[in-house]
């Protein structure tokens, strides 16, 4: 299974691969991991690799070989769509945040991301912002997000959440579980 992660720094892209790949080693899966994070600490783009099977020999998947990608802003789904094989899925969180360049005015964010991607893919759309925020914290999107993955990668509900309490720091644990539970509702 290949799975990626994209999104923008501070969305929670590294702990979200590091819950995945935990959860499949817990179920007797050869796992590899591998992270990319460009400037993420200025808000650029965070990639990040989740490979499990049997035995897996390389951390990065292939363009064309992803089963399922987890994209926390819609350009950044947009942006690694080619990854994705024919037959594969995307969840994507349904916000917007602004590059730098369309910051400064050398670029205009495009219109249109979620229609042509699912024009060409299956996609599933959350507002995972919206759901974090109305449980009264909005650093806990990607365990929304996540929660609606979750059904797409495999896994029982009670692994997701075994690993995601033992991942998430010891004072989240409550909310983070709302989180992925509220995600894990998501048609």
């Amino acid at each position: 299974m290949n799975i990626m992660v994209v999104g923008v720094g501070g969305q929670g892209t590294l702990l979200t691969s590091r819950i995945i790949g935990k959860t499949a080693l817990n179920a007797g899966w050869d796992v590899k991991l591998s992270e990319v994070h460009g400037m993420a600490q200025r808000g650029g783009s965070v990639v990040t690799f989740v490979r499990y099977g049997k035995k897996v020999y390389e951390p990065v998947c292939e363009e064309g070989s992803v089963d399922v990608l987890i994209s926390f802003e819609r350009l950044e789904a947009q942006r690694y769509a080619h990854f994705l094989k024919k037959d594969g899925i995307m969840i994507v969180n349904d916000t917007r945040i602004d590059p730098m360049t369309v910051v400064i005015g050398a670029c205009q964010y495009p219109n249109g991301i979620l229609e042509a991607l699912s024009s060409e893919h299956k996609v599933y759309t959350i507002n995972g912002g919206e759901i974090a925020k109305s449980l009264g914290n909005s650093k806990v999107l990607n365990s929304v997000v996540l929660g609606l993955a979750a059904k797409h990668i495999g896994f029982t509900k009670e692994e997701w959440l075994e690993v995601l309490q033992a991942t998430v720091p010891q004072k989240t644990i409550e909310i983070n579980t709302r989180a992925f539970e509220k995600g894990y509702e998501v048609e």
